[in-house]
């Protein structure tokens, strides 16, 4: 660790002490390794540069700073810009292989693995086989245009965040040459362009770009949580001398070692790039094994609805052979009847329909909010989700604490407290070469500017610097006072536990002042103590072990900033029945106080006061904690596995679950949620990992893309229920009449036209606009909802079919023959069309007949099917397809039955309706019946 002479760096950003000049270089420019010193330190020797392995070894051979840029040929200046150019096109670019996009021809092929459109797929097949020409066609026809949307759609969303990469968090600061003589200077180069050799410069918040290792540093300080799960930030430092006790330990215990994926807590420093792409530990973290996740809503949801209709398909062929070789006698030239009633059980148009709803709502939200939808289900997820998982640093808090108060000892306000706290912020942050204040650091000195101490500041000299450390957690400044030659005055702050320890205080004082901080920390604030003590004038460099003996000075207490939309966000996010659980890092007094600030509950069923506690945690059983995670709202203290944990939890209870997160300390729950949300300007992994991006941190925007979610999932809801009650109704008494009739009841011609006719007319599902009641709650497609939905309607559209055989017969009773025949598939086929329209109208998302009658797609689409079914029979086109016109007396007949049916369907409908809950598409809460199970 070193110190720097005084006034050696600028304080940060608009802020500067007095007399301290405005920049001076922070490293000294020194030779190659051959021609002058070089700072000394360890390494570990790559086992080859830029190979898939990574760096290190797991006993890795620990190697001075001098040795590992001789292996790389590089030095402290840099590398020379041709040598950076040959080296890039040797290991490739500094990218991910998970983040290479994915080639448009193998997305499309994998739009196949759909099971439903592989169903269509065999179905198809299967209708060419038996020479059912035109099934065939338009059912991979259908299949074609699916994959092709989806495909498209993804692709768009892939290239949209690719872009969001080139603009956010892209460029890293590296020191490169022109030629072998001239001067090293510092530029942004993009993050791709990093190879083995080249030096940068790291600072707070920044991501480290490569595998590196540290050459000199200030302080330096970086969370590794993405690769170790540690949620501290670990302290990075080179060494003078190789270590043999490092060697046998793993490369994350290395201090000299900084890996890709972590990211810069405090401090700054140097560091050689010692690998880069996939040859990174990140890599090799994070491959394909990694980054699968579970079956999502969406998924789960389609595959229970697919499975239940495949089996109904595989079932009925053989019934529909069976039957009439048994009562008729018929052989196989049934068998594309019986395909053709199979086909007409499937809602063929499903993958087309979920594809284009999604795609819909995926481009309206980018269009109008910004959001990209990496993958087009998780719009459907949106959709469903009930439980919203968050941090609340930067969602519910903007991520700036403000200081509340400086007390002294006896909790009077003191603004000596906040002169002393200030000057320890403002010279650590010159003299350790620290670029900017951390957040805690830039409350005190804007609250010392506010209270007019700032002037103070110029009085005072700054000597040398101690910075935070995260093993002491304690950071002194080491200052020259006004009028008192000889001494140096040691000025202390940090954590109240380690400044205490410090102090020269008896017991009682120290447990007394402890209770004191424990009682402020309860009420949701944070804390810094701060201590100072008197030196003797010294030549010599200052250590830790001159941190003792300290007078202490009081306690700086800060409070987080609500973010001003939060609250009326919650209140919305709430009223559309979506849960909100914090999972936060932080003290769990801090975490109650802001989510009472913003009207969030926190009476959890344990833990810290109204918190439940990572302690606690840690000691229930994964049962156990899906109960706890049910009902608690605030978890404090948290890691990321943690979080991923309670994720999987709230999951495990039934819940559809969204997490939004930004940083690689968030990628465990990203992947453990049904999906995963990030704010575009997110670290790269965690926008890779995320299923959708957000414009900005705000629940507002993740409101929005709720809605738009609910709206496409609302329109797949609607489509299914009114598609799957009609093709079972029709389904039931086509296999009835087939039994009766001595012929066919429908030629497979005439039931391809009216699945041709019907799948055109369902279309405008997927523009349709739901009503207000599909919107307030989530939308979940359960197959057991529809399958109670589909059997108690399909029977109701099946009983108005059979009825129509009673008109039919009533109205042909003198037809005989060919002519017979043409007139029954004419009747038949104009009732079918004609009860579907009707049923499009009557069965519509909405629970008031004025949400149904606002369906303008919808009606003007079952109008346009209703005018073909009553048409095309008396067209030209009918005696081609084996139809002939009606007597009018059907036409007065097949009125009075649809009339009927239309009362019968209004009134199982208000029926349906009153027994099942508000929340239109959804069957009762599936946590109940997990409750019940328990």
């Amino acid at each position: 660790m070193s110190s720097v002479a005084e006034g050696s760096a600028a304080a940060g950003p608009g802020r500067t002490a007095p007399g301290t000049p405005a920049s001076v270089t922070p490293f000294p420019a020194v030779d190659a390794p051959t021609s002058g010193p070089l700072p000394t330190g360890v390494g570990t020797e790559p086992r080859t540069v830029g190979s898939p392995s990574g760096t290190g070894a797991d006993s890795p051979q620990v190697k001075t700073s001098l040795q590992i840029l001789r292996s790389l040929d590089s030095g402290p200046r840099g590398l020379v810009e041709a040598r950076a150019e040959e080296r890039l096109a040797r290991f490739g670019e500094n990218v991910l292989p998970a983040w290479r996009p994915v080639p448009w021809p193998r997305r499309f092929i994998r739009s196949l693995r759909d099971p439903f459109t592989s169903v269509l797929l065999c179905l198809g097949l299967v209708s060419a086989v038996v020479s059912a020409w035109g099934t065939a066609c338009v059912i991979l026809a259908l299949v074609a245009v699916s994959c092709l949307l989806r495909s498209t759609e993804e692709h768009r969303a892939d290239r949209s965040t690719a872009a969001l990469r080139e603009l956010v968090a892209t460029t890293a600061t590296v020191v490169r040459r022109s030629s072998a003589d001239a001067a090293p200077l510092e530029r942004e180069v993009p993050v791709a362009d990093l190879v083995p050799g080249d030096v940068i410069r790291l600072g707070p918040g920044d991501l480290v770009p490569a595998d590196v290792q540290v050459l000199r540093a200030g302080g330096l300080t970086v969370h590794q949580s993405a690769l170790t799960g540690e949620s501290a930030p670990v302290a990075k430092h080179p060494l003078d001398a190789p270590d043999p006790a490092l060697s046998g330990a793993g490369p994350f215990a290395q201090p000299q070692l900084c890996f890709q994926g972590s990211s810069v807590t405090s401090g700054s420093g140097t560091a050689v790039i010692v690998a880069t792409g996939g040859a990174t530990r990140f890599a090799a973290a994070h491959d394909g094994r990694a980054r699968q996740r579970g079956a999502s809503a969406f998924d789960r949801s389609v595959q229970g609805i697919s499975w239940t209709l495949i089996r109904f398909m595989l079932l009925t062929p053989p019934l529909v052979l069976m039957a009439n070789a048994a009562l008729r006698g018929r052989g196989l030239e049934t068998l594309p009847f019986a395909v053709a009633v199979a086909v007409g059980l499937t809602p063929e148009m499903l993958p087309v329909i979920v594809t284009t709803a999604l795609a819909r709502g995926a481009a309206r939200l980018a269009r109008t909010s910004g959001v990209i939808v990496k993958r087009l289900p998780a719009l459907h997820d949106l959709g469903a989700v009930d439980v919203l998982c968050l941090d609340k640093t930067g969602t519910l808090t903007e991520d700036r604490p403000v200081v509340e108060a400086a007390v002294d000892g006896s909790d009077r306000p003191d603004p000596d407290v906040l002169r002393w706290a200030a000057l320890s912020a403002l010279w650590t942050l010159q003299l350790a070469e620290l670029p900017a204040p951390d957040a805690l650091d830039e409350a005190v000195l804007d609250a010392a500017e506010e209270a007019e101490e700032w002037a103070a500041a110029a009085a005072y000299e700054g000597v040398a610097a101690l910075p935070f450390d995260p093993m002491r957690r304690v950071a002194t400044a080491v200052l020259r006072r006004p009028g008192k030659l000889g001494v140096h005055t040691l000025v202390t702050k940090g954590a109240v536990e380690a400044v205490l320890e410090r102090c020269a205080l008896d017991e009682d004082e120290r447990e007394r002042l402890l209770a004191l901080a424990d009682r402020k920390a309860e009420s949701g604030l944070r804390l810094l103590a701060v201590a100072r003590a008197d030196r003797p004038v010294r030549h010599g460099a200052y250590t830790p072990a001159d941190e003792h003996g300290l007078t202490f000075v009081g306690l700086v207490a800060l409070r987080d900033v609500p973010t001003p939309s939060a609250a009326d966000a919650l209140g919305v996010l709430a009223r559309r029945g979506v849960a909100v659980k914090v999972l936060t890092g932080d003290h769990p007094g801090t975490a109650a106080r802001v989510c009472g600030d913003l009207g969030l509950r926190t009476d959890g069923p344990g833990g810290y006061g109204d918190v439940v506690t990572a302690e606690l945690v840690d000691t229930l059983s994964d049962a156990e904690l899906a109960r706890v995670a049910d009902r608690a709202t605030v978890f404090a203290r948290c890691t990321p596995e943690h979080k991923a944990r309670i994720v999987s939890a709230l999951r495990a209870a039934g819940h559809t679950t969204g997490f939004l997160g930004d940083g690689v300390n968030d990628l465990p729950a990203l992947h453990a949620a049904d999906v995963g949300i990030c704010p575009r300007n997110a670290v790269d992994v965690a926008r890779e990992a995320a299923d959708v991006v957000l414009a900005d941190k705000d629940l507002t925007a993740i409101d929005r893309a709720v809605l738009a979610g609910r709206h496409s999932s609302g329109n797949i809801a609607t489509y299914l229920r009114i598609t799957l009650s009609s093709n079972l109704g029709n389904v039931i008494a086509m296999l009835t009449a087939g039994l009766m009739l001595p012929f066919l009841p429908m030629l497979p011609a005439q039931v391809l036209v009216q699945n041709l006719c019907f799948d055109a007319a369902q279309l405008a599902f997927a523009f349709d606009r739901p009503g207000a009641s599909a919107l307030r709650r989530p939308t979940v497609l359960r197959s057991r909802d529809f399958l109670r939905f589909i059997t108690g309607f399909g029977l109701l559209n099946a009983a108005a079919d059979l009825a129509t055989f009673g008109v039919l017969a009533l109205a042909l009773h003198n037809a005989a023959g060919t002519d017979g025949e043409a007139a029954f598939h004419a009747g038949w086929f104009t009732e079918n069309l004609l009860t579907q329209a009707l049923v499009m109208v009557l069965l519509r998302t909405g629970r008031s007949a004025a949400e149904r009658r606002a369906g303008g797609p919808l009606r003007a689409a079952a109008a346009g099917l209703a005018v073909v079914g009553v048409l095309l029979p008396l067209t030209p086109l009918g005696p081609f397809l084996g139809m002939t016109a009606l007597p009018p007396l059907y036409y007065l007949l097949i009125g009075s039955v649809l009339g009927l049916y239309a009362v019968g369907l209004t009134a199982a409908r208000r029926r349906y309706e009153r027994r099942r809950p508000a929340d239109a598409g959804q069957e009762p809460d599936v946590r109940e019946e997990v409750g019940a199970e328990r």
